[in-house]
């Protein structure tokens, strides 16, 4: 009778505060619930204006680069000055030789990327011809080039450029000058001639200013002395200037 006495005296105790711890867990449970949503609305959004502020300068960098563009390859005339070097066999038994070159070169542009380039160049060298009955060893050769044909950039960048060009003409030979007379043939170089040329260069430029360049290309030079064909490979360098605005 006692401990029914206790227990009604404990449940009406307990009674009260129920609601309270209800209250408690259901506002925890809420408040877990509403904080990711509270965290995403405090990301900020961009507004209309400053959405038109990027816009605007986007478009302003895009028009610099694009009159940077203009200033660097918007000119009629390039004159490129350099030097070269070509692995050329001097004749149809010999082995190849070094030849180091002069090279320049005047090109009349249409577009930023298109253009004509009319080239000169000379080549040098000593090719080793073996012990012989003449005493001569290493003669002096030398060629000489006309080419002309079209040039063409593939990237022209305000700050580098990348190009191709294909050039044929003439080459014109002189491999009898240091013989003492004893002649091409007892040497076995080929004989002094002129014959075709056929050019073609991947061409690198680095840019220093808009008018001015530093220039590395990629060189390949077939000819053909003695009836046969000399596939050259070799490189050229040096600098380019740039004038007259179309």
């Amino acid at each position: 009778m006692v401990s029914c006495r206790f227990f009604a005296l404990g449940l009406a105790l307990l009674l009260p505060a129920a609601p309270a711890v209800m209250a408690q867990s259901s506002s925890s449970s809420s408040s877990s619930t509403e904080a990711p949503a509270a965290k995403q609305s405090q990301q900020p959004e961009l507004t209309p204006g400053e959405l038109s502020v990027q816009a605007r300068i986007r478009a302003r960098r895009e028009a610099r680069r694009a009159q940077a563009i203009r200033d660097t390859y918007g000119n009629k005339y390039e004159i490129f000055l350099g030097g070269g070097y070509l692995r050329f066999q001097p004749g149809p038994k010999l082995q190849h030789v070094t030849l180091y070159s002069f090279d320049t070169a005047l090109s009349r542009n249409f577009s930023n990327k298109l253009g004509v380039t009319v080239d000169g160049r000379g080549y040098y060298g000593t090719p080793f011809v073996g012990v012989n009955f003449t005493g001569i060893t290493r003669p002096a050769i030398s060629q000489y080039d006309v080419l002309v044909g079209p040039t063409y950039r593939f990237i022209a960048n305000p700050k580098y450029s990348i190009a191709g060009r294909v050039m044929g003409g003439v080459a014109m030979g002189n491999f009898s000058g240091d013989t003492n007379g004893f002649g091409t043939a007892n040497l076995g170089l080929f004989p002094d001639g002129t014959t075709y040329a056929i050019n073609g260069s991947i061409i690198g430029e680095t840019n220093i200013t808009p008018n001015f360049s530093l220039r590395l290309a990629g060189d390949y030079l077939d000819t053909g002395f003695g009836s046969t064909m000399q596939n050259s490979f070799g490189f050229n360098y040096g600098f380019v200037y740039r004038f007259g605005k179309r």
